[in-house]
């Protein structure tokens, strides 16, 4: 086997290939867009690489096939809050191979602990959470557009090296053709009837007034649960929504305000998952053609929940619930979408999951973030879970 630095169009391309032959029998699976992959590891483009670094690796067996994966990043910004400082480990793809997989994954280990990293996590982006994080253990139905999917194997692969559990993650399932349970109904029209508060979805025309108040809920309420969270500028998410703009629907962003101030964010993205299976990862003048086709002919039938973020100090008030209840006077005006996933919750964050649950929702996609820790003798201390009954 011979492992290869990517360093060239030759190999970034190879780098995309590897997943295309990993999965090239598996109807699941989704190729996701080469252009959205290529600027993930470019400095030009993702701003990670202001505090950041990264480099990737493709792997080739002795007749010079591919046969694997994997990239290695390391977030300065977010080490200065670490115990240990960490590096990730992530786009990891490979055959269900132990020798090629710990080749992969020792090529990644060495470049972290040569630059002073003393653990790894993975699989992660270098990025933000809510994007390819995490290993798919449980629910190998169809992804959700930027959602971890990947072979069943990968977690003996992963578990075998060494890697254990930091923290565990659930993708909620929710039927939006069946009506929310009657109890629930009742506290969110009572919530979002209460004096002083404003429930108001995304307008482009609008768009800066609505980033800035998005902005400053999440960077608000995020550091709440994580603790090493790096806080966004509303001009990275503006930059976000904007290249987006092809599939958003405005009804799918809500803020919610207390007397003009706002308070809590939700997003939400049509899954474009359901075009891009028919792309291939290309977006060539005849794939872009069949995109806006396919959209035409309300392809998406689901939708994907990014984020829910309430402010600490309006949290257990049900404004979750209002906002919900929003969504499905929504979804009554666009009855073509059928479902939306809740993508995803971690375990760190129990009250999130109470109100997925609450609205009628089934736990239907489990992920596990790993870490391993470089010093084999070192103990190991998983993500904190909150005592939900204190």
């Amino acid at each position: 086997m011979n492992i290869i630095p990517v360093t060239d169009k030759k190999t970034r391309k190879e780098f995309l290939d590897v997943a295309r032959h990993i999965y090239r029998r598996h109807d699941t699976w989704v190729c996701p867009l080469d252009i959205e992959i290529d600027a993930i590891f470019d400095p030009g483009i993702n701003i990670f690489y202001k505090h950041g670094e990264a480099t990737r690796w493709i792997l080739r067996d002795s007749g010079k096939a591919l046969i694997g994966r994997i990239a290695a990043f390391i977030n300065h910004k977010a080490n200065e809050l670490h115990d240990q400082p960490t590096g990730g480990v992530g786009f990891f793809e490979c055959i269900d191979d132990e020798k090629a997989a710990f080749l992969l994954f020792d090529t990644a280990r060495n470049w972290l602990a040569e630059r002073g990293m003393e653990a790894m996590d993975g699989p992660v982006n270098f990025g933000e959470t809510d994007k390819y994080w995490g290993l798919l253990v449980e629910g190998f139905s169809h992804p959700s557009y930027e959602i971890a999917y990947n072979h069943e194997y990968y977690q003996a692969l992963f578990e075998n090296y060494g890697f254990q559990t930091y923290y565990k993650q659930e993708g909620f399932h929710l039927d939006v053709t069946k009506p929310l349970p009657e109890r629930f109904m009742k506290i969110a029209a009572w919530v979002a009837k209460k004096p002083g508060y404003e429930f108001r979805h995304f307008k482009w025309k609008h768009a800066q007034e609505y980033v800035n108040d998005f902005a400053e809920v999440f960077n608000t309420t995020w550091p709440t649960f994580k603790p090493d969270f790096t806080p966004l500028k509303p001009e990275y998410i503006y930059k976000t929504i904007k290249k987006a703009k092809a599939i958003i629907e405005e009804e799918f962003i809500w803020i919610a305000y207390y007397e003009g101030k706002p308070i809590a964010i939700y997003l939400m993205y049509p899954d474009v998952n359901q075009i891009l299976k028919h792309l291939n990862g290309n977006l060539h003048f005849l794939n872009k053609l069949r995109f806006l086709y396919l959209k035409k002919r309300k392809t998406m039938t689901r939708a994907r929940g990014v984020l829910m973020g309430v402010v600490p100090k309006y949290q257990g008030m049900g404004i979750e619930a209002a906002i919900i209840l929003k969504l499905a006077e929504v979804f009554k005006r666009k009855s073509h979408f059928k479902e939306i996933e809740f993508s995803w919750v971690g375990d760190f964050n129990p009250k999130m999951r109470k109100v997925f649950m609450s609205v009628g929702s089934v736990s239907a996609k489990h992920y596990i973030t790993y870490r391993y820790l470089f010093d084999r003798d070192a103990e190991f201390r998983r993500y904190p879970i909150p005592d939900t009954k204190k």
